[in-house]
């Protein structure tokens, strides 16, 4: 288990005495972890943070059942090679969903009102300046969610309560579920991209949507719209993004995660005033934290219990 486990996660499994855990550093150099993972080759169960694990990892423990992670995230993992090995990866739900949907909306709000720019005025004494950087409304604005599962259904349903007009792209998802949660299903991103004054990305990074966002698709925004990526870094090709944001092809944008993490100091994108910024934190709180690593814990003991939580497998179909 890394370092990083909550403490409400470390007393779920504390309280097994069946039990011997192992905590190792988060993250952990591959040599290392390897190294681990060879003295300690009989291991049932592992905890991951932002640790990568595949087929050579699942090889130097022949007997693992299970391999959990601490968030909802697995782009680090290879499920392939676990399938393969029968061995189920295990998410925490929608234990940090709400933590995420919740910082989605701050840079939403920090962007339109401009909360950085008035902030300095005031600590520079530059009050007299306020009407030189006037904020917008997010009220009668349009909102485009990519992804409509756990986060993006609470971003939707944060925006509606902000009397926002919300359109959803999910192609895996069927347009009576999204009208059901009171938002509008839209099946060609292209042609709804110039509709949204907000896009907000909630999809996994999966070959599908890495790059998704190009500089193709960026042209497509209006000159006044915001982006907000709190997903995976690569779903937005950064380069292209910085190259909008300085030819003022779209207004701002506030990114939570990048590629590769963490990015450089003097990374073109963090030199930018119309781009907010933040260290992946989105998905952590100290209430996510706590709730992330108790259903981590959880997540294992229901498969070395012989009663996995299904729900929460990314490849379910090992248990069959």
């Amino acid at each position: 288990m890394p370092n990083t486990l909550g403490e409400g996660g470390w007393k779920v499994l504390n309280a097994r005495d069946d039990l011997d855990l192992i905590r190792f550093s988060n993250p952990i150099a591959t040599p290392d972890f390897h190294a681990l993972l060879r003295t300690a080759a009989d291991t049932d169960a592992v905890i991951l943070g932002l640790t990568r694990f595949g087929e050579t990892e699942c090889s130097l423990v022949p007997g693992l059942q299970v391999v959990a992670r601490i968030g909802v995230g697995y782009d680090a993992i290879d499920v392939p090679a676990l399938t393969r090995a029968r061995i189920p990866l295990m998410l925490v739900g929608t234990a940090n969903s709400s933590a995420v949907a919740e910082h989605a909306l701050l840079l939403m709000l920090a962007l339109a009102k401009r909360a950085g720019e008035l902030h300095g005025l005031v600590r520079s004494g530059r009050w007299a300046e306020r009407l030189n950087v006037v904020p917008v409304d997010l009220f009668d604005k349009s909102v485009l969610v990519i992804g409509f599962g756990r986060v993006g259904s609470r971003v939707a349903k944060r925006c509606l309560a902000m009397e926002m007009k919300v359109l959803v792209y999910d192609p895996y998802l069927s347009a009576g579920t999204v009208r059901a949660a009171g938002a509008e299903p839209v099946a060609d991103l292209d042609a709804a991209l110039p509709r949204a004054d907000f896009v907000t990305i909630h999809c996994p990074k999966t070959a599908e949507t890495t790059g998704m966002f190009d500089a193709r698709r960026l042209a497509r925004m209006k000159r006044s719209a915001f982006l907000v990526n709190t997903a995976r870094g690569g779903i937005v090709d950064e380069a292209a993004l910085h190259r909008a944001l300085t030819a003022g092809s779209i207004a701002g944008a506030g990114i939570d995660v990048f590629d590769p993490e963490p990015p450089a100091p003097d990374h073109p994108l963090l030199l930018l005033p119309n781009l907010l910024s933040s260290p992946h934190m989105a998905g952590v709180t100290r209430e996510s934290i706590e709730r992330m690593a108790m259903q981590a814990a959880y997540n294992v003991l229901s498969v070395l219990d012989g009663k996995p939580i299904r729900e929460n497998a990314v490849n379910p179909q090992v248990f069959d």
